[in-house]
């Protein structure tokens, strides 16, 4: 073979290599945008309507009870001020400039008697059913410096209750508290479409046993999942075997 012929072969070789490099890289960019857009940011509650929510403690002296109230001034992150989205920043309005068309957040007051491992929880009227496979929580709150600590409690598909921690409310001011949710956690079963999936059940605040005891108020806003649905939608989906 002469050497133009070899260049030939070389050239065509590396424009092969190049263009099946560029599909797979296309290809790989699509499942990853496809895959993206099955991921779905769901809202289970803005608290505009949160009278029906009910707050219980394990503290049996003092008041434990919630209220809807206007968040006055903007909502920002303390620690990330500047990652507010422009969606968020259009959904939390200041109710100091307008107060008929104001963010409204659910306000929760407790009162512990003494230093220890009290609990006040905070129920919507029902669970929230979540559809797909839940992938991250996350819920803005009001933090007054106090060490104790935020979770999310999620019922699996088989009964069984789960706490997954969303931090601590050491600060004062806003912050958006987000947990992801383990694989461990059965959301469903592999083999069959059943109505039994993931369910919200409550947020809940555990003591610091160290933190000083007495009234203790937080205030919680725009709580939502992030939810997986690639593997809920295909051809006979539709059909569910629960009969």
């Amino acid at each position: 073979m002469t050497g133009s012929g070899k260049k030939v072969l070389l050239v065509t070789a590396v424009a092969v290599t190049f263009i099946g490099a560029t599909l797979i890289a296309q290809d790989a960019s699509n499942t990853k945008a496809s895959k993206k857009a099955d991921v779905q940011d769901v809202l289970l509650n803005d608290f505009e309507s949160a009278e029906d929510w009910r707050a219980f403690s394990t503290t049996p002296l003092g008041i434990t009870k919630v209220r809807k109230t206007i968040q006055l001034g903007p909502i920002e992150d303390v620690f990330n001020p500047k990652e507010l989205s422009e969606e968020e920043k259009t959904r939390f309005k200041d109710g100091l400039k307008d107060p008929k068309t104001a963010n409204n957040v659910l306000g929760v007051k407790t009162f512990f008697k003494e230093r220890g491992f009290d609990r006040v929880e905070i129920k919507p009227p029902h669970e929230y059913l979540i559809k797909g496979l839940g992938r991250q929580f996350s819920v803005w709150v009001l933090g007054r410096n106090f060490r104790h600590t935020l979770f999310v409690k999620l019922r699996d598909y088989r009964g069984n209750l789960h706490k997954l921690k969303l931090g601590k409310l050491d600060y004062f001011g806003w912050r958006k508290h987000t947990v992801t949710v383990p694989g461990w956690l059965p959301q469903s079963t592999r083999h069959a479409l059943l109505d039994k999936n993931l369910h919200f059940v409550s947020l809940y605040v555990e003591c610091d046993p160290h933190e000083s005891w007495g009234d203790f108020y937080f205030y919680v806003d725009d709580l939502r999942v992030k939810t997986d649905m690639s593997d809920s939608e295909y051809p006979g989906s539709k059909i569910k075997d629960n009969w």
